[in-house]
C-alpha cells in the first residue's frame, strides 16, 4: 500500500503534537503569499511587500470564514460539541469560506491603504491556485476528501475508522484531494500565462476566471466525493455553491467586455 497516509501526526514536541495538516496548510499559505508578492510587483506595480502586508488580514478573515462555513454546514455537529469549533487540527475548512472571508480582509485592506480593490484581487488570484493545490495535500494526511471506492493503481487506502459507513467493505478509494490538486495547478499555469502575456484589460477578469475555472474543477472533483459535508436534494453544497459562482461570475464577465467594447469605440 504505497498510497496511504502516515497519519495525522508528524511529530510531539514537549507534549504538543504537531500535525501535518498545520503544516501544509503553513507551506501553502507562505507560497501563495511570496508568489503573490512577487506577481504584484512584477505585473500590477504594486510596491514591494504589498502583499506582505495585506497577507495578516487574508489569513486572519480567510481562516475565519473557512470554518465558520464549514460549521455552519455541519451546524448540527458543532452545535452539541461547541468547542470543536476551535479545533482546527482536525480539519474542516471550506475554501468557499476561506475564499468569501479572504474578500473582506482584502476589501479593508485596499480601503485602509486607497489601493485598487480589483486589482489586489487580480493578483492574489493568481497565486490562490498554487496555494490550494499544496493545501490539498492536508487532506491526504488526514484521510479525509477520497471519493468512490476504486482497484485503480493510483487507489488511496482509507483505514476502516475513517470510511463511510456504507464503503466499510472496501479499502482503496479515489483520491479526490489528489484530483483536485492536479487541477489547481492547471488553473495556476492558465492564470499565470494570461497575466504574463496581459491578456486581460481590464481589472478584476482575472479574478472572475479564476471563479469560473475553479468552480468548474470543484463540481468535477464533487461528483466523485463521498464525505460531502452538506446536501441539499442530495446535491453536494460545494457543488451547488459553484454553479452559482459560475453564473455570477459569467454575468460579470461577459458586462466587463461589453464595457471594454463600448470604451474601444
Amino acid at each position: 500500500m504505497l498510497f496511504t497516509s502516515p497519519g495525522q501526526i508528524f511529530c510531539n514536541i514537549c507534549g504538543l503534537n504537531i500535525y501535518y495538516y498545520g503544516i501544509i496548510l503553513a507551506i501553502a499559505i507562505c507560497t501563495g503569499v511570496i508568489f503573490s508578492d512577487w506577481i504584484g510587483i512584477k505585473y500590477f506595480n504594486l510596491k514591494k511587500e504589498t502583499i506582505i502586508d495585506l497577507a495578516p488580514y487574508l489569513i486572519i478573515f480567510g481562516i475565519i470564514g473557512a470554518r465558520l462555513y464549514y460549521c455552519i454546514l455541519d451546524y448540527n455537529f458543532y452545535l452539541r460539541f461547541p468547542t470543536e469549533i476551535f479545533a482546527l487540527r482536525h480539519g474542516g475548512i471550506s475554501i468557499h469560506g476561506a475564499i468569501f472571508g479572504g474578500i473582506i480582509g482584502l476589501i479593508i485592506f485596499a480601503k485602509k491603504h486607497k489601493l485598487s480593490v480589483f486589482n489586489l484581487m487580480d493578483v492574489c488570484a493568481v497565486s490562490l491556485p498554487l496555494s490550494q493545490a499544496i493545501g490539498r495535500w492536508g487532506n491526504f494526511f488526514n484521510s479525509e476528501a477520497y471519493g468512490t471506492p476504486t482497484n485503480l493503481p493510483w487507489g488511496l487506502y482509507i483505514s476502516p475508522s475513517y470510511r463511510q459507513i456504507p464503503y466499510l467493505d472496501y479499502e482503496f478509494f479515489h483520491p479526490a484531494f489528489l484530483y483536485e490538486s492536479i487541477l489547481d495547478l492547471i488553473i495556476f499555469f492558465i492564470l499565470l500565462f494570461l497575466v504574463s502575456k496581459q491578456k486581460l484589460k481590464k481589472s478584476g477578469q482575472l479574478t472572475l476566471y479564476y471563479l469560473i475555472l475553479y468552480s468548474l474543477a470543484r463540481i468535477l472533483v464533487e461528483m466523485c466525493r463521498i464525505d460531502s459535508v452538506k446536501y441539499i436534494f442530495n446535491i453536494p453544497v460545494a457543488i451547488l455553491m459553484s454553479v452559482g459562482i459560475i453564473i455570477v461570475s459569467l454575468f460579470l464577465l461577459l458586462k466587463s467586455f461589453n464595457c471594454n467594447k463600448k470604451e474601444e469605440e
